[in-house]
């Protein structure tokens, strides 16, 4: 009898050692697009409402939740006045985006509509809050600085770059801006957080051109020279619609999510983005899917029930359809 409880111990200790080691080997992550919180979304806010309230339980899914802000966020700063869309959201919306988000790029066209000054306020503000921004910074080296994510015994380092006008945004070497997508300093970054103890590194880009459908020429060849340089996965967004997926080397990429909270547009491939969900360990991607959402008028996201979209998982070379559940 001795024996059974002993043998029926080590049993249950192997399987719990098992399940802790499995759960020490991989975290989820959650990607969405396109964040825009002035205009639409700042009006619904200010009017008491929660753009994200249709999509919370989704976004409290995973381990680490990923946005592109599209706009800055401060009560400082003035308009640009050659630039025909400029964006500012007031400081009122980040409780929203707290414990919905974990980090926020602000590589994107949009970081400084307002100035230096009011996108410093935002990387203040954001980081005050306790949501980490990435992609951008207070000088060249800091805006191209990983951000490190770390769970379950994995380092991720999350790179974020723009490439699309006006390249004025981009950091300098004292003054504070976006990181930019030169080729060379891109496959610099990727290879020093691989030197640096990256198990992954996830570049998060800001590209392409607007409204189109597939991706460019340029971004395929970004995409592939950021996998060749050591990326796992490379994920995009700034066209204001999905673009499709495709395996390079075995590793997904996921040219655009689209748009998440954003008005003004008409049209269902406008008013549709993805939500990518990911696992990984030390190897890279295990699996991942993608939520289809739609947003309203007032560009409030909700998941389109029974969507079918892109999704893959280890060991495939092709992309493949997932229905929603």
């Amino acid at each position: 009898m001795n024996r059974l409880i002993f043998i029926l111990g080590l049993l249950y200790l192997i399987d719990i050692n098992y399940a802790f080691a499995a759960e020490q080997g991989s975290v989820k992550l959650l990607f969405v697009g396109d964040i825009m919180l002035d205009d639409g979304p700042g009006r619904s806010i200010a009017n008491g409402q929660d753009p994200f309230r249709h999509v919370d339980t989704l976004l409290k899914s995973a381990d680490f939740r990923i946005g592109n802000l599209e706009c800055p966020i401060a009560t400082t700063g003035a308009a640009l006045g050659n630039k025909i869309f400029t964006f500012r959201a007031h400081p009122s919306v980040l409780p929203l985006l707290k414990g919905r988000f974990d980090a926020l790029s602000v590589a994107n066209n949009h970081a400084g509509d307002y100035g230096k000054d009011a996108f410093v306020e935002t990387l203040n503000l954001l980081e005050q809050t306790g949501l980490r921004p990435f992609g951008g910074g207070r000088n060249l080296s800091a805006a191209h600085a990983p951000l490190w994510l770390e769970r379950n015994g994995l380092r991720i380092a999350l790179l974020g770059y723009n490439e699309f006008k006006p390249r004025s945004f981009e950091a300098g070497s004292n003054w504070p801006g976006i990181a930019w997508s030169e080729d060379s300093q891109v496959v610099t970054d990727i290879r020093a957080a691989r030197q640096s103890g990256a198990d992954l590194v996830i570049p998060f880009m800001h590209w392409g051109w607007e409204r189109e459908p597939k991706p460019t020429a340029r971004q395929r060849q970004l995409a592939h020279t950021m996998i060749n340089a050591g990326a796992d996965i490379v994920i995009g967004g700034h066209p204001h619609i999905t673009q499709g997926a495709e395996y390079y080397q075995g590793k997904p990429i996921i040219y655009s999510l689209g748009n998440f909270v954003f008005d003004s547009f008409t049209t269902p491939a406008t008013r549709t983005g993805w939500v990518l969900r990911l696992t990984v360990d030390r190897q890279g991607v295990t699996k991942w899917d993608t939520v289809a959402v739609m947003v309203d008028d007032d560009g409030t996201p909700a998941p389109i029930v029974g969507a079918k979209t892109p999704c893959g998982i280890r060991g495939s070379q092709h992309i493949q359809t997932c229905q929603d559940r």
